[in-house]
C-alpha cells in the first residue's frame, strides 16, 4: 500500500469495509437531508408514524442544550403527547445496543460560522453519533484532531452535537476520543486488545472498534457523563477490558478475581464503571465498594458522585452503613473497618441477617494486606453468597508474601493486567527519570579509629537537607513543567519532615508547601523539637493563612480531606508526608 495513499482512497476503503460489516450506505448532503433521514430512522426504530407537527416537536426537544445535555437526551426517552394518548420515543437502545439501526455516510456539508464538509459519519437511529476524520498516510495525526477542534468551534450544530465518539486516522495510526471540548490531544487513545497490543491500522481498528455491536456498546456502557464538569468521558481500552472481565466473571460464575492496573491508570473510573454496571443487574442485590481509610471513603464518594450524581450512599459510621444496607440504593461505599464491625458486633449484625444469602458483590479499592487477615475472614464467614473483586497496582506474590497470603489466594485469578510498561508505552503515564545528584564521600567522613560513621546524623543534617531544599526550589519549575504537575515529598520520619518544613520556610520562594502526618498523643519527649502535634498545629496555621481555612488538630479529618482535595486540584505544590514503615 502506497505511503502517499490519498485521503479519498482511505475514505472509500473505510466506507466499503463498514458496508461489509453491516452498515447501510446513505447519501446525506446537508442538514435538511440529515433531518429527513433522522425522521425515517426514528419512526422505524420506534415502529411508529409521526405527523409533521409531531416530528417538529421532537426536533424542538432534541435541539436545545449543550453537548452534555444532548448526551443525556440521547439516553432518555421522550414523552410525545398525541391525540390518542402519549407515547415514549427512544433515541438509542442502551440495553440491547445491537438492536439499533446503523448507517454510514460521507461528505455531509454543514454551515455554521463557516461551511465545512465532514469525512465519514456513522449514524445510529439517524443521529450522527460517531464522526471519523481522515488524513492521508504520512500526515501527522494531530492535524485531524485539530480539524475536529475547528469544526466544533465553527460548524457543528443541531444533530451533530449528538456526536459521542470521534475517530481520527491517517491509515497507519488510528485513535478515538469522546466529544469533549475541554480535552487535549493527549486524551486521544489507541485501541488495544486484552493483551495490551496496539490496534493502530485503520482496517483492523474498523473491524474491532467500529463493529456495530462494539461501537454501540461503547456509547451505551462506556461513555461516562461527568456531572461535575458537565463533559463526556470515554473509557480507555484497558479500562474497558478490565470492566468486561469483571462483569463476565460476576454474572456467569461464582468466582472472584482481581485487576492489576498500574498506579495513575484511572482506577477510580474503572471501578466506578464496574460497580455501576453490576448495580444495574437484576440478579445482584447489593454492590459494596470497600476502601481502607476514612479519607478515601470521602474521596471515592466525591469521584463516584461526579461521574453520576446521587448514584451511591456513602456511610459515615457503622450504624450508617447498616442503615444504607437496608435502604433502596444498591451501590454503597464504605470502609473495611465499618464493614467488619457491622458483621462482628451483634447490635449491627442482626440487622444484616436478611442479607446473609443475598447476592452481594464486594469491590475492594486496592488489595491491601489489611484485607487478608481477620477482617477478611469475618466478612467472608458472615455472608454466604458473595463475590469479591479487587483492584491493585502492587499485587502480592509468593516471594514477598511472608506470613501473609498472596493476592491470588484471596481474590482468585488476575482478570486483567495493565502494567507500568504498558502505560509508558501508551503515553498514559510519564516515564521514569532517575537522577543521581551527588553523594557524601565516605572516605572524607570515616574515622579510622571507629567502626563506622553516624549515618543518621549525616543524612539528616541541616547542611544536607538544606542543599536538597535549595535544589528543589531552584529546579521545581523545570521539573514540573511550569507547575503542570505537583509532588508528594516522602521523608523517613516526623523529625526529618519538621526539619524540611522549617528549611523551606526559611528560604525565599513562591511554592505552596503543606504537610500531613499522623501524630501519637503519647509520644516520647523529643529534646530537638516540639511535640509532633504542636509541630502539625504550626504547619496548620500556615495552611490556614495560605488558603483562608480554620483547621486545627482537633479537626484533623477535615484537614486531611481538604489537603487531599487541594493536592488533586494542584493548589499545593509540594506535600510533605512521612513514609509508612511495614
Amino acid at each position: 500500500m502506497s505511503p502517499l495513499e490519498p485521503e479519498a482512497v482511505l475514505e472509500k476503503k473505510l466506507i466499503e469495509q463498514l458496508i461489509s460489516q453491516g452498515y447501510d450506505k446513505i447519501t446525506i448532503k446537508d442538514e435538511a437531508a440529515l433531518n429527513k433521514n433522522f425522521r425515517i430512522q426514528l419512526e422505524q426504530h420506534n415502529k411508529i408514524s409521526l405527523t409533521d407537527n409531531e416530528f417538529d416537536r421532537v426536533l424542538t426537544h432534541i435541539d436545545g442544550g449543550s453537548v452534555f445535555a444532548k448526551a443525556k437526551k440521547l439516553r432518555d426517552k421522550f414523552c410525545l403527547d398525541r391525540e390518542n394518548g402519549a407515547v415514549w420515543l427512544e433515541f438509542f437502545n442502551t440495553k440491547e445496543w445491537c438492536k439499533n439501526i446503523f448507517q454510514v455516510t460521507s461528505q455531509v456539508t454543514m454551515e455554521g460560522k463557516y461551511k465545512n464538509r465532514y469525512d465519514v459519519t456513522i449514524l445510529i437511529n439517524g443521529l450522527p453519533l460517531v464522526q471519523i476524520e481522515l488524513k492521508r498516510r504520512g500526515l501527522e495525526l494531530k492535524k485531524a484532531f485539530n480539524q475536529i477542534r475547528r469544526y466544533q468551534k465553527h460548524s457543528y450544530g443541531n444533530l451533530f452535537n449528538y456526536i459521542q465518539v470521534f475517530v481520527i486516522s491517517n491509515g497507519v495510526d488510528t485513535k478515538y476520543f469522546a466529544n469533549n471540548r475541554e480535552q487535549s490531544f493527549k486524551h486521544t487513545f489507541y485501541w488495544i486488545d486484552r493483551k495490551n497490543r496496539k490496534i493502530a491500522d485503520i482496517e483492523k481498528f474498523t473491524e474491532l472498534f467500529l463493529c456495530r455491536c462494539h461501537i454501540s456498546k461503547m456509547i451505551a456502557r462506556y461513555i461516562v457523563l461527568h456531572e461535575t464538569n458537565k463533559v463526556l468521558m470515554i473509557l480507555r481500552p484497558y479500562q474497558y477490558h478490565a470492566v468486561e472481565s469483571i462483569i463476565k466473571r460476576a454474572v456467569n460464575t461464582i468466582g472472584n478475581g482481581y485487576v492489576w492496573h498500574t498506579t495513575g491508570s484511572g482506577k477510580t473510573l474503572t471501578s466506578f464503571k464496574a460497580s455501576q454496571i453490576l448495580e444495574e443487574n437484576d440478579k445482584i442485590d447489593k454492590v459494596i465498594f470497600v476502601v481502607d481509610r476514612r479519607d478515601l471513603d470521602y474521596q471515592t464518594f466525591k469521584e463516584f458522585d461526579s461521574f453520576s450524581k446521587g448514584c451511591v450512599d456513602v456511610t459515615k459510621d457503622t450504624a450508617s452503613f447498616v442503615k444504607h444496607m437496608n435502604g433502596t440504593n444498591k451501590l454503597i461505599i464504605t470502609t473495611i473497618q465499618k464493614l467488619t464491625r457491622a458483621v462482628e458486633i451483634e447490635k449491627y449484625s442482626h440487622k444484616l441477617e436478611k442479607f446473609r444469602e443475598s447476592k452481594i458483590i464486594f469491590i475492594f479499592d486496592e488489595c491491601h494486606r489489611s484485607q487478608f487477615g481477620e477482617m477478611h475472614k469475618k466478612i467472608t464467614s458472615y455472608f454466604n453468597n458473595i463475590q469479591m473483586f479487587g483492584f491493585t497496582g502492587t499485587p502480592i506474590f509468593e516471594p514477598n508474601a511472608n506470613d501473609y497470603k498472596t493476592t491470588a489466594d484471596v481474590f482468585g485469578s488476575c482478570l486483567h493486567k495493565y502494567l507500568i510498561k504498558d502505560a509508558i508505552n501508551d503515553d498514559n503515564v510519564l516515564g521514569f527519570s532517575v537522577e543521581y545528584l551527588g553523594k557524601y564521600k565516605e572516605k572524607t567522613l570515616i574515622d579510622i579509629n571507629v567502626e563506622d560513621i553516624d549515618r543518621k546524623e549525616v543524612l539528616e543534617s541541616d547542611m544536607r537537607l538544606g542543599k536538597i531544599v535549595d535544589y528543589i526550589i531552584n529546579n521545581h519549575d523545570r521539573k514540573t513543567h511550569s507547575k503542570e504537575f505537583n509532588s508528594i515529598f516522602t521523608v523517613p520520619s516526623i523529625d526529618v519532615l519538621v526539619k524540611y518544613y522549617r528549611l523551606f520556610k526559611e528560604r525565599d520562594h513562591n511554592l505552596k508547601i503543606a504537610v500531613i502526618y499522623s501524630f501519637d498523643s503519647n509520644e516520647e519527649e523529643n529534646s530537638n523539637r516540639k511535640h509532633a502535634r504542636e509541630c502539625l498545629e504550626d504547619a496548620m496555621k500556615d495552611y490556614n493563612k495560605m488558603f483562608g481555612t480554620d483547621f486545627s488538630t482537633d479537626k484533623f479529618q477535615g484537614y486531611y480531606i481538604d489537603v487531599a482535595k487541594k493536592v488533586k486540584e494542584k493548589k499545593i505544590d509540594i506535600l510533605l508526608v512521612v513514609r509508612k514503615h511495614k
